[in-house]
This record gives structure tokens, sequence and C-alpha cells, in this order.
């Protein structure tokens, strides 16, 4: 008998025969079954099944026949016969114990049968049950469990095929719907994720599929946990992980990012060379506003400082009249004045004479004293404040 390993009935029943024929082992065959049976009493656990999975429970025959077992290989030992009524009444009383004494851990559910039929769910601590009629039939977890679904073809609407998988989170709600409800609610919460994901990805196309992932995961939580609801498990979440398409889509969709990057350079570089030329022509407006403001400071300046100079030559002009006056009114003022403009009316025809080639000549040229007289006249009855009388 390999060690670790539960016996076989064929092997429980050759033990049997060997001590019913009075065949006496040795101490050593004794303890080697002794520690085989002790490890067919443990706690049966459900090697390679997903975290969470429902458990079936041994029932009490086994535990009675270790029992009846442990009596007549007490009784065929050698040196415990005295004890073998004691020792046959102990490993009845510890197998009924055994069977009757249930703790539960914190975040289990076992569920119990009495008599084939579902009589309650033991709550985590301490719980007696009665042996024989009752049972531990399944055994649950109601802790969160990430179970992953497999990876499969989808083909979405567009007619592109997708190798799609996931991973979803569950917990049993309900443990006696989990025992009853289906025979086995994680390969039908597996396959209808899987049922239910290749229609959504139906519904949509490629580009879609790849961008609306939250969309997909909700519509498969949503359809599994209305499905579950009768196997008492919820589903939490759902995941998708990966969306891997066929490699001539990818070398397209490569092509179509380049492309679109290309596209976004050459946008941005017309758009830079557009700035620029906005930039410049806000230059040249910008220089010509201020060249014309600054012809324009200068003209005025220019027209201000003319009538300045205006202004004071008018001023000086006038000043010099005043003072013409007030020395004719002095004594020998008019004498003086008489010369001033003898001496001008002489140095004018001179100036005649050198710039011209025709001459105007008065009919008196050497009446000088009349010219002076005239001229005098006019400055008397300037002064006097009478104007000339026209000529006739």
């Amino acid at each position: 008998m390999a060690k670790g390993k539960p016996p076989e009935p064929e092997e429980i029943l050759r033990l049997a025969r060997e001590l019913m024929a009075g065949k006496k082992p040795t101490q050593q065959e004794v303890k080697d079954r002794m520690a085989v049976l002790r490890q067919a009493a443990a706690r049966p656990g459900t090697a390679g099944a997903p975290a969470g999975a429902a458990r079936k429970e041994v029932s009490m025959f086994p535990k009675l026949l270790i029992a009846f077992i442990v009596s007549a290989l007490a009784f065929a030992w050698q040196g415990a016969t005295p004890f073998t009524i004691a020792i046959a009444i102990a490993a009845f009383v510890i197998a009924f114990v055994v069977e009757g004494i249930r703790v539960v851990p914190q975040q289990h559910a076992w569920v119990v049968e009495r008599l084939g039929r579902f009589h309650e769910v033991l709550q985590p601590g301490l719980n007696v049950i009665i042996p024989f009629i009752d049972r531990v039939a399944y055994r649950h977890s109601l802790k969160e469990v990430p179970l992953d679904v497999p990876e499969q073809v989808a083909i979405t609407r567009d007619n592109t095929q997708l190798a799609v998988d996931g991973i979803l989170y569950y917990q049993v709600t309900d443990p006696r719907l989990a025992s009853y409800g289906t025979s086995d609610y994680i390969t039908a919460i597996t396959q209808l994720a899987q049922t239910t994901l290749r229609a959504e990805v139906g519904k949509m196309e490629l580009d879609r599929v790849l961008e609306s992932r939250d969309e997909i995961n909700r519509s498969v939580v949503s359809v599994l946990d209305q499905a579950g609801r009768p196997w008492g498990v919820k589903v939490l979440r759902y995941e998708v992980k990966n969306l891997t398409p066929p490699e001539s889509i990818l070398r397209a969709m490569q092509q179509q990012i380049t492309a679109e990057r290309e596209k976004r350079a050459l946008i941005a570089k017309s758009e830079g060379e557009k700035q620029q030329e906005i930039n410049l022509a806000e230059g040249a407006k910008q220089s010509d506003i201020l060249k014309s403001e600054g012809e324009k400071t200068a003209a005025i300046n220019k027209a201000q400082g003319e009538a300045t100079a205006v202004r004071l030559l008018a001023e000086a002009t006038a000043a010099a009249v005043r003072t013409v006056a007030e020395a004719m009114n002095e004594p020998g003022g008019m004498n003086a004045a008489n010369l001033k403009v003898a001496e001008l009316y002489v140095a004018a025809f001179a100036n005649l004479a050198k710039t011209g080639n025709t001459l105007i000549v008065p009919s008196n040229l050497t009446d000088v004293a009349s010219m002076v007289s005239s001229a005098m006249t006019v400055l008397d009855r300037t002064r006097a404040g009478t104007a000339p009388a026209a000529p006739r």
C-alpha cells in the first residue's frame, strides 16, 4: 500500500479476512495499518478543485469500519487482549464524537442532510449533529473567489476573429442553492461567461470592442448575476484580460497608427507655418503703425515750430515798427527817416541793376527828394492813423 494513499476496499476486506482466519499480524504491521487508518479518517478534500467549490463529506460507515478494524487489531495484538473491550468501546465512542461534533471555520458554510434531505446550514463555530442520521453533505467557502475563464475565439460584427479571455469573481451567497441548484456551479458560470462574452463581442465592430471593455464587462456581469441567483452564486466582477486580433489585423492597425501620427505631424507643421506668417504680418503692421505715428508726430512738431517761428517773427517785426515809430517821434527822427528812405531807394535801384536785364525807371529818376517826400508822407499818414488815398 502506498504511503499517504487511502486504503482501498479490497485492502480493508483482506485485513478483515486475516483477522477472522486467526492470523496474528506483527507489531510493526499493526502500527503501519493504524497509520493508514488515521489518514483515511482525516477530513477528505477535493484535490485540484477550485477554491470555494463544494466538497462532499464522507459518511459514517467508513468511521465505524475503522473503529471495527481497530478493535480487531487490538484483539489480535499480543498483550492487548485484556483491554480489547475497552479499546473497542473507545474506538466507537471516538467515531461517534468525531461524527457528531463539527467545527466550521470562519467564512465557511456546511450543508447538513438528515436521512438524505436538506436539514440545515452549519454556521462558523462549534456545531453538533446526530451521527447516522445527519451528515455534512457539502462544504462551501463564502469568500470572494477569482475564477479564470479559458481563452476562446469570438467573431466581431465586421467578421474579425478575436482571441478573448477573462477572469470573473464570484461568491457563494446561498449554500443551499449552491448545493442543490446545479450539479457544478463553477462549470455553469464559466460556460455562461464564455457564451455571453461571445454574444457581446459579436454585437460590436473591432474598433468598438477594443475601446469598450467596461461596457462588455458590465454586460457579462449583468447576465451572470441574473443567471447565478438560482444557483446561490453572485458574480461580483468580470474583467477582460486579453483581446488578441490576428497577426494581419495587428499589422494593419500598426500601419493605421503610423499614418495617423504622420498626419498629426503634417498638421502641426502647417499650423506652425501659418502662425509664423500671422506673426510676421502682425509685426509688419505694428511697424507701419509705429512709423506713421512717428511721421505724424514729426509733422506736428514741425508745424508747431514753424507757427512759433512766424509768431516770433511777427512779434519781432511789430516790436521793430514800434521802435521806429517811437524814434520818429523824438527830435530829429523825421530827418533820420528821410535819410533812411533815401538810402533804401538808392540801394534798391542798385540791386535791380545787378540782378536783372530789365529796369523800371521812374520818370523823375533824378528827383530823389520828391520820392523821399512821398515816402515820408505815407509814413506820416500811417503814424497819424490815416490811410493813404487810392490813386485815381
